[in-house]
């Protein structure tokens, strides 16, 4: 067994996991939000504050050293040489630059002449014309032909259209997604002025209806951020394990400031579960409340019930 001097083993102590993967393995690391990272290999290990936890397996420490012989099973010699011996190899390391994956183009559907169904649409689920007038004046909803499908946009910070959901306005249940959609940029509503909290929905719709009561409260329905997810968001069996839903990491990791996150998610099983997963994952570094529906199955049945529109016992199928 190789033999390490003391004096090595606290040079290697001063060397904390975050600037280790950084400088010698930036391949491995991954923003999680903010200034919370965790690792390719391990998306349940968190690092922040000077600090690295491994969730699942409840485990942590400081140093990268630590890392290296709690997680990669190195000895204390194999670990201390692996950082006091990185910067010999560190230039090769970083040398190898993955070719970047061509990113995705976006097809969207061509528009109607008019958008007088959608319109008709969703004023008849509940939503008011002046959340609908606001979605289609900043482009962010229009109606396509033939099919007179209501199209969502969702943007990123350059206001580039990266992602599109598709809703059928007839009898004909359909919801579906433009070609080339990015999920890491779905449907969002940015608040007035600059805000630390986040409204969390599983749809757009939901999200307007969300909207919708709070313009019918006499509040300010663009307060706050609100954010749609980018279809159902199913978590890992082992909730530590999971990824939180890329649209909301890609969201937190554009707008900073945001601290606080209301999740609005449905009443059913994978509602429930989405949100007790989120909190796990996000509680460390933002304060989140579980705010489902008080009634119906999802934000639009009670907005609908809220107006009369529906009976609380008739929950759509959505």
């Amino acid at each position: 067994m190789p033999y390490v001097t003391p004096e090595q083993i606290e040079r290697a102590k001063r060397m904390d996991l975050l600037t280790y993967l950084q400088i010698y393995e930036p391949q491995e690391l991954v923003c999680f939000s903010g200034n919370v990272y965790t690792t390719r290999s391990h998306d349940s290990l968190k690092i922040s504050n000077g600090k690295w936890n491994w969730w699942s397996r409840g485990i942590g420490g400081r140093s990268a050293l630590d890392y290296l012989i709690k997680v990669r099973g190195m000895t204390l010699p194999e670990a201390v040489i692996q950082i006091n011996g990185q910067a010999a190899i560190a230039p090769l390391i970083l040398s190898r630059k993955l070719e970047a994956a061509e990113p995705k183009k976006l097809l969207l559907p061509e528009k109607n002449e008019n958008n007088d169904r959608v319109v008709d649409y969703l004023l008849g689920r509940g939503l008011q014309i002046t959340l609908v007038d606001y979605c289609l004046d900043t482009g962010r909803l229009y109606e396509s032909q033939p099919y007179h499908n209501a199209v969502f946009i969702g943007f990123d910070r350059k206001g580039t259209p990266k992602y599109a959901t598709l809703r059928g306005t007839s009898n004909r249940r359909y919801m579906g997604e433009a070609n080339g959609s990015d999920k890491h940029f779905s449907f969002s509503i940015p608040s007035r002025e600059e805000s630390h909290s986040l409204h969390l929905f599983e749809s757009a719709i939901d999200l307007l209806s969300y909207g919708t009561l709070e313009l019918l409260s006499g509040r300010d329905w663009r307060q706050d951020c609100c954010l749609s997810l980018a279809g159902i968001y199913k978590p890992k069996k082992i909730i530590e394990e999971s990824t939180p839903p890329a649209a909301l990491m890609q969201y937190l990791k554009d707008f900073p400031q945001i601290k606080e996150i209301a999740l609005h998610l449905d009443n059913d099983t994978a509602g429930r579960l989405a949100a007790k997963t989120i909190q796990t994952l996000l509680s460390p570094v933002h304060t989140i409340s579980d705010e489902p529906p008080k009634r119906g199955k999802d934000m639009n049945d009670y907005l609908k019930i809220s107006l009369g529109l529906q009976r609380p016992q008739e929950v759509e199928r959505l």
